[in-house]
C-alpha cells in the first residue's frame, strides 16, 4: 500500500494534467451543445484507458523497485546491475554512482592493503622487541646473583619495568589481532580458578615489589569462553588495578548480579571520577587520572570491553573517587554475531 501511494505520489501531476484535458474537452462539448451521451461515453473510455496505463505503469513501477532494493542488499560486497535506465537522466544517475562505487572500492582497497602493510609491520616489531627484552631479563638475573641486597632491591625494580615494557608490547600485538580475534577464538568450557590463577601467576612479582595484597575466593565454576582472550582481559584489569592501586588490596571473587553470578575485581585504589564512568570503554579516553599522571593510552578498557563483546560476555564498572573500583564480568551466554 506504501509503495502504491508513493507510486501515485509521483505521477500526480500527469494524473492532473490528464484529468483537466477530460475537463476541458467536455465543458467545450457541453457549451457546444454536443450531445453528452458521446461525452460521457468518451469520458468513460478515457478513464478505463487512464486505470489500465496506470495499471501496468504501477507493475512496472513495483519491479524496478524490487531490483533496486536487491542491488542495495548485493551492492555492499560488489556491483549489483541496477534496473534499466528510462530514460538518459537516469542512464546520467546511474553512471554517476557505478563511479562513485568504483572510487570508493578502490579508496577501500588501498586502505586495506596499507592497514595489511601496519599490521605485518608492527606484528613483526613486537616479536622482534621481545628478542632484547628476554636478552635483558637473562642480564638481569646474571647481575642478580652477583649484588648486594640493597642494589638487587633496584634490579628488582628495573625488572619490574622491563615486565611494564613486555606488557606494553603484548597489547599491541592484541591490538593488531583484534580485527581477526573471531577466527582466532576457541570456545571451550574452561576451570575459572585456573585462568585467573594465570594472569594472577603473570602479575606476582608486582604484587609484591608494590607490597599490594591479593585476595583470591575460588569459586569452582566452569566457564564456556576463550582461555587465551578471557586471561587477556582478567590481565589488564589487574594490571590497571595495580597502576592506581598504591597501598590496600586486590580483590577477585564471585558475586550474584541479579540471579546471575559475574567475575568481580575490585580494588583499593584511587577510584574514577563520576563523570569519567559513562565513557570508560572509549577508544583512547583517558579521563581524569590518565590526564593527571600522564601514563594512561586510553586503549586497555577499550581493549577490555571490545574483546568481552566478540566472546559473547558483557562487563561493566562501579567506582567511587578514594574508595576504589569494582569490575564486572559477566561470563554468561550471550549470542555471538558471526561478522
Amino acid at each position: 500500500m506504501k509503495l502504491f501511494c508513493e507510486y501515485l505520489k509521483e505521477h500526480i501531476k500527469s494524473i492532473c494534467l490528464y484529468t483537466g484535458f477530460i475537463g476541458i474537452f467536455a465543458g467545450i462539448f457541453y457549451l457546444c451543445n454536443i450531445q453528452m451521451d458521446a461525452v460521457l461515453y468518451a469520458f468513460l473510455l478515457s478513464v478505463i484507458w487512464l486505470a489500465l496505463y496506470g495499471i501496468i505503469g504501477y507493475i512496472r513501477y513495483a519491479g524496478r523497485h524490487r531490483k533496486l532494493m536487491e542491488a542495495e542488499r548485493s551492492i555492499r560486497a560488489d556491483w549489483a546491475e541496477l534496473p534499466e535506465a528510462s530514460g538518459i537522466l537516469e542512464e546520467d544517475y546511474q553512471r554517476i554512482i557505478k563511479t562513485l562505487f568504483e572510487s570508493r572500492a578502490e579508496i577501500q582497497s588501498e586502505g586495506e592493503i596499507a592497514r595489511q602493510e601496519m599490521i605485518d609491520y608492527y606484528s613483526l616489531w613486537g616479536h622482534q622487541i621481545k628478542t632484547p627484552i628476554a636478552a635483558m631479563r637473562v642480564l638481569l638475573q646474571s647481575w642478580e646473583e652477583e649484588r648486594t641486597p640493597e642494589e638487587n632491591m633496584h634490579l628488582k625494580e628495573l625488572k619490574l619495568e622491563l615486565f611494564k615494557i613486555e606488557q606494553y608490547v603484548e597489547m599491541v600485538l592484541s591490538y593488531l589481532r583484534l580485527g581477526s580475534i573471531s577466527s582466532d577464538m576457541v570456545l571451550q568450557w574452561y576451570d575459572l580458578d585456573d585462568i585467573v590463577r594465570q594472569a594472577v601467576r603473570k602479575y606476582s612479582q608486582m604484587f609484591i615489589l608494590q607490597k599490594v595484597k591479593l585476595q583470591f575466593t575460588p569459586s569452582a565454576e566452569m566457564v564456556l569462553t576463550d582461555e587465551k582472550w578471557l586471561v587477556f582481559v582478567v590481565e589488564q584489569l589487574l594490571s590497571n588495578g595495580l597502576k592506581y592501586t598504591k597501598s590496600g588490596s586486590i580483590s577477585v571473587h564471585i558475586e550474584k548480579d541479579r540471579g546471575v553470578k559475574v567475575l568481580v575485581i575490585e580494588d583499593t585504589g584511587i577510584g574514577i571520577q563520576a563523570e569519567d564512568l559513562p565513557r570508560v570503554f572509549e577508544k583512547g579516553f583517558t579521563g581524569y587520572n590518565g590526564r593527571k599522571d600522564k601514563k594512561s593510552t586510553g586503549i586497555g578498557l577499550y581493549l577490555c570491553k571490545t574483546v568481552m563483546d566478540k566472546l559473547g560476555h558483557s562487563m561493566w564498572i562501579e567506582s567511587e573517587v578514594g574508595a576504589g573500583t569494582k569490575v564486572y564480568l559477566s561470563l554468561e551466554r550471550k549470542e555471538i554475531v558471526p561478522e
